[in-house]
């Protein structure tokens, strides 16, 4: 898990963070399908086509990943973390996130799953920020710049270490009293929207997309979302063969056997109205009353 994320960590220094998080959703593919062969955990139907769905729509994003403004140093990356839209959007996380925190979630966190969800997500938003600096900071550190003088990677590692801490606290909630099945994927779409939308306001990489670039960037994520609902919704629902249609069932293609020649003239008019024990104890009474 170190190793994972300490990749996950070099991908964000090199890519756009609108491209990382989302392929993110590939870790939750490769869990299911590794559960699957090496836990005995069964994979059903709607968990294979979620998967696919993640494959593709994974794939659409990198076709269509958007290119960031370049942020080679320290000092470019502070003029960014000034910009007004990006001290707005920090402000409205923070003051969201603690209404959620000291107003809602004593009232509706135990009842409402997004509550707390909510407030993993907002702060995440945060994290990945302050995540991209620290990966600047590492190029420039190993490129034999004096980036230990600098207050401003100080402040994004303890940044950085609230942010995760309140992450961590908060998810553990949300799944101590939600299924999983219904936090992950909810967390999943509200956390890679929070930080495509960070990441858009503080690094520009949706201002020269062309809109070819923005419709398919949108509509991987969808796929992906897709693919992550029906494999996480859907992972407890037993789907067995015998659910499909009647043409779709294996040993099933003819659901009505061939009449046989014997029976194929035979109609309802010509059967008998009365089984034949019946017909013949009706006959009996009758000749007994013609010989009274």
């Amino acid at each position: 898990m170190g190793v994972g994320e300490a990749a996950n960590f070099a991908a964000y220094a090199f890519a756009p963070a609108t491209l990382v998080t989302p392929l993110g959703a590939l870790s939750v593919l490769v869990s299911a399908v590794l559960s699957s062969i090496f836990l005995n955990e069964q994979l059903n139907v709607h968990g294979k086509i979620g998967c696919i769905l993640s494959i593709l729509g994974s794939t659409v994003m990198v076709i269509h990943a958007p290119q960031e403004e370049e942020v080679s140093s320290l000092e470019s990356m502070a003029e960014k973390l000034k910009d007004p839209g990006f001290i707005v959007f920090a402000v409205c996380v923070l003051v969201s996130s603690l209404l959620l925190i000291f107003v809602a979630g004593p009232r509706y966190g135990q009842s409402n799953v997004l509550v707390y969800v909510l407030v993993c997500s907002a702060i995440g938003s945060l994290s990945v920020s302050c995540v991209k600096g620290l990966g600047i900071a590492l190029k420039e550190l190993f490129s034999g710049k004096p980036v230990l003088k600098e207050p401003l990677g100080w402040v994004l590692l303890v940044c950085l270490v609230i942010c995760i801490s309140i992450q961590i606290n908060y998810l553990n909630k949300a799944l101590d009293i939600f299924n999983t099945s219904v936090v992950t994927p909810i967390y999943y779409v509200l956390f890679t929207t929070a930080v495509m939308t960070c990441s858009a306001i503080l690094f520009k990489e949706w201002q020269h997309m062309v809109l070819a670039n923005i419709i398919g960037s949108i509509s991987g994520f969808l796929t992906i979302v897709s693919g992550i609902f029906l494999l996480h919704a859907f992972r407890d629902m037993p789907f067995s063969p015998s659910l499909l249609p009647l043409f779709l069932q294996p040993g099933r293609a003819q659901p009505h056997p061939p009449w046989s020649s014997a029976d194929r003239h035979q109609t309802c008019q010509h059967q008998p109205l009365l089984p034949s024990e019946d017909k013949g104890s009706q006959s009996a009474e009758e000749e007994e009353e013609e010989e009274k």
